[in-house]
């Protein structure tokens, strides 16, 4: 329906005379003349029930319009002459190829969500890709953009028009929160990766006021393989939402020791724990002593900085940091104790998670396939 009224409005910026369309019950559905719109035409029901695709009455032509097996819509157009039965043709036409563009689109998108679910036999990907006019051997990155429910249409209507090629750039919705885009990126465009994250997410913001987030996979070669690269995009929002909860966009290749963590079992986690800290250590710093940590860890273990940024006395924040060596046992102006301390608190955060249930763990180490 929506593909006839976009004919219908583009046909009324060129056609001269009115034209539109009825449906079975004769009401006219979409009209280049706005105001025609709901009224009915007595005179439809002796134009299905004809056995000519052409019909003149009443001052108009009409012409049967069948989508699939049955008609259940009529063209029409007023005026009688040759011209104007050019006219409808050429809209009826229109309208056709309109409709058959709709349906490869969505058999194109249907065709390319089996290949990243891996439902589609790999020896068939480079067929049908030739059938659809995808280039089966081009390099792509998989970008999985997760949005609010109630404003995924919208969303969705964004990202095609800001990828309008096809053929390079191909976006499509999983389900109501979740979109992807494969985009087509050559190795040697590094920076273009980024640089898409930042248009999605600048565009996706101002324009529908939503707040997204957006995993990014590695380089896949083939068409086949931007499933591996789907997976990865899909673990880098769930890593990254352990681990780097104040970043909205998460890639594959910079997740770092969360990467690690997030294929340990939980039992070896708990072990690790034990040993770093003993019992309530690490519950037994407070909030301002973990800025402290965070914030000097951010700074790369530089004092001077960490006190500058804390608004803290040097000596005030050797206190802290002696405060925390009581405490844990270790000394965090020390690199190999620093990293101990950096990697046993990501542990601890990811079992929190777990144990909170706000997201479901990995049952195999499937993104190594």
């Amino acid at each position: 329906m929506e593909e006839i009224r976009k004919c219908i409005k583009e046909a009324g910026k060129i056609f001269s005379n009115v034209a539109g369309v009825l449906d079975y019950d004769g009401s006219v559905i979409a009209c280049t003349d706005e105001k025609r719109e709901g009224i009915e035409d007595p005179s439809v029901r002796a134009v299905f029930m004809s056995d000519e695709k052409m019909s003149i009455t009443s001052g108009r032509t009409y012409m049967k319009l069948a989508i699939g097996d049955k008609t259940n819509y009529v063209c029409f157009i007023d005026g009688t002459d040759a011209v104007s039965r050019t006219y409808l043709e050429l809209l009826v036409n229109w309208i056709y190829a309109a409709l058959k563009e709709r349906n490869t689109d969505a058999e194109r998108e249907s065709f390319l969500k089996k290949v990243i679910l891996e439902n589609e036999l790999p020896g068939d990907i480079p067929l049908k890709a030739r059938e659809f006019k995808i280039p089966y051997a081009a390099t792509r990155v998989a970008f999985i953009v997760k949005v609010d429910q109630s404003e995924s249409l919208d969303c969705i209507e964004i990202m095609q028009s800001m990828f309008p090629d096809n053929k390079v750039d191909h976006v499509f919705a999983m389900d109501e929160e979740t979109i992807v885009l494969l985009s087509e990126i050559g190795r040697d465009e590094a920076d273009k990766i980024s640089s898409t994250a930042k248009i999605i997410q600048d565009n996706l913001n101002s324009e529908s006021m939503t707040k997204i987030r957006i995993g990014i996979g590695m380089y896949a070669d083939t068409l086949k393989d931007t499933a591996k690269s789907y997976r990865e995009a899909a673990l880098a929002l769930t890593v990254g939402s352990i681990f780097e909860t104040e970043s909205c966009v998460m890639r594959y290749d910079r997740l770092g020791l969360g990467r690690l963590i997030y294929q340990l079992p939980s039992t070896l986690c708990n072990m690790f724990l034990d040993e770093v800290f003993t019992k309530g250590a690490y519950e037994s710093l407070d909030n301002e002593t973990l800025l402290t940590i965070q914030k000097f860890f951010e700074n790369n273990l530089n004092g001077s900085e960490t006190s500058r940024q804390l608004f803290v006395h040097r000596n005030t924040l050797v206190y802290r940091l002696d405060k925390v060596q009581k405490i844990t046992g270790l000394d965090l102006r020390n690199f190999d104790d620093a990293v101990l301390f950096k990697l046993a608190s990501m542990v601890r955060r990811y079992l929190e998670k777990q144990e909170k249930g706000t997201y479901k763990p990995s049952a195999g180490k499937w993104w190594n396939n």
